[in-house]
């Protein structure tokens, strides 16, 4: 297991900051390979809980380097926060514990206020954005007309992109969106500032990577935000701005496909999504209240609430296929603990058939009936479990059907938030 990548196999929010933590121990480099600062992972190591945005979460650890790959989008300002706040609670980050593409894309002022304005105008049809200038950022990659931290760190470079870039948003700001002009000469000092900062971090990290996994060194990858989040096999419009399943690590981290030998997708033993779209299984009633709040179903960066459902087969089917998951981890069966009866997504009722798989269209997938089946449920004494013998018979049962209804394997059961409320199933992912 040379290297392996770590996914959300539902819509995000399923515990892939712990599950990272803890298989991190068995890896020596880890990775992220897309999003930026819109993702939230929260890691508790015995009394204390740390909360990730950018920054991998192999940080925690003192002999791992952890790779900021050229997939993801970077805030300067939030990640030399996100170093703060770390070494405020005692976790040393060095460039010897982190480094970061030269080759990622730099988010900048004008794609926060772009990404507010833009929400703003699209009234009721808004997507739900965190706001952090996510989208606009890579629109401005996919446009050409992005600036990377290669360029950030070149003053001379900076300077000039940036001066056309604040013209143009200017622009559209003032003009089309009836907001505030920026000021190129507060922006370009403050950024010259984090650019000397952030410099002694900076590699080209595919070069890195690749000598790492030549090294025989263990890689584990870690995605952000959930499969049905990708850009292109998610809930479309209500996305995030890149792929986010197994795919994205190749293009994400500047190595080939073939070098990913095993692929693990995390998923709630339920189902939640935070913001608009579609949710085939989404309990809006006393159950899906009952496990917002024993799960603490919050987002960690918004602070939104998550909306919550029964566990969806058909997702992690699709997950499945689409990411060439290897094995499943199950997390936070200790939530459902307490209730007398379960149930699970099986397939959806679809224009007078039986499908198995998530429609593309956002309109079909509104026609589409959950079809369940029922389970008894189990107590409060699975959150004790340390192995998979002491759960509960029930418990075991849900779990062996999700791996009949997938047909993949459960590698690693999460029973609480700590690092050692985890039970590790097989040995190989």
């Amino acid at each position: 297991m040379s290297a392996f990548v770590v996914l959300g196999a539902q819509w995000g929010d399923e515990g892939k900051g712990k599950m990272t933590d803890y298989l991190a121990e068995e890896a020596q480099v880890i990775v992220r390979f897309q999003g930026g600062n819109n993702a939230g992972h929260t890691v508790e190591v015995g009394d204390k809980q740390y909360k990730l945005h950018l920054i991998p979460s192999g940080i925690l650890y003192d002999n791992k380097l952890n790779i900021i790959g050229n997939g993801v989008v970077v805030d300067p300002k939030a990640l030399f926060t996100e170093i703060d706040y770390l070494e405020g609670e005692g976790v040393k980050v060095t460039p010897e514990k982190l480094i970061v593409s030269d080759r990622a894309h730099v988010i900048m002022p004008y794609h926060k206020v772009l990404d507010k304005l833009k929400e703003q105008a699209r009234g009721k049809n808004d997507i739900g954005t965190t706001g952090k200038g996510i989208g606009p950022c890579y629109t401005d990659k996919f446009e050409r007309s992005g600036i990377r931290i290669c360029d950030l760190i070149d003053e001379e470079t900076f300077k000039e992109k940036l001066k056309e870039n604040i013209e143009a948003k200017n622009k559209y700001i003032v003009n089309v969106l009836n907001g505030e002009a920026l000021n190129y000469d507060e922006i370009l000092t403050e950024y010259l500032e984090l650019a000397n900062r952030l410099r002694a971090y900076v590699q080209d990290t595919s070069v890195k990577l690749y000598d790492e996994i030549k090294a025989d060194k263990t890689v584990l990858f870690e995605g952000a935000q959930g499969m049905l989040l990708d850009i292109d096999y998610g809930t479309y419009p209500y996305v995030t701005s890149s792929n986010t399943t197994a795919c994205g690590v190749a293009s994400g981290s500047g190595i080939g496909p073939t070098m990913v030998t095993n692929a693990v997708g995390i998923a709630k033993a339920y189902t939640t999504r935070v913001g608009k779209g579609p949710f085939p299984t989404e309990l809006d009633n006393e159950i899906g209240e009952w496990i917002r709040e024993k799960g603490h179903e919050y987002g960690v960066t918004t602070g939104r609430s998550r909306r919550c459902g029964w566990l969806d087969a058909v997702i992690l089917k699709t997950t499945v296929r689409v990411s060439g998951l290897t094995s499943l981890c199950v997390t936070k069966i200790d939530t459902l603990a307490g209730l007398d009866k379960l149930k699970i997504c099986v397939g959806y009722k679809y224009d007078n058939k039986v499908i198995d798989y998530f429609p593309a269209s956002l309109k079909d997938l509104a026609k589409c009936e959950p079809i369940y089946e029922e389970f008894e449920g189990w107590g409060e004494e699975v959150a004790e479990a340390r192995s998979y013998d002491e759960l509960p018979l029930n418990a075991k049962k849900y779990l062996e059907r999700i791996e009949e209804l997938t047909g993949t394997k459960i590698s690693i059961v999460g029973v609480g938030p700590r690092r050692d409320q985890t039970i590790r199933v097989t040995k190989e992912l």
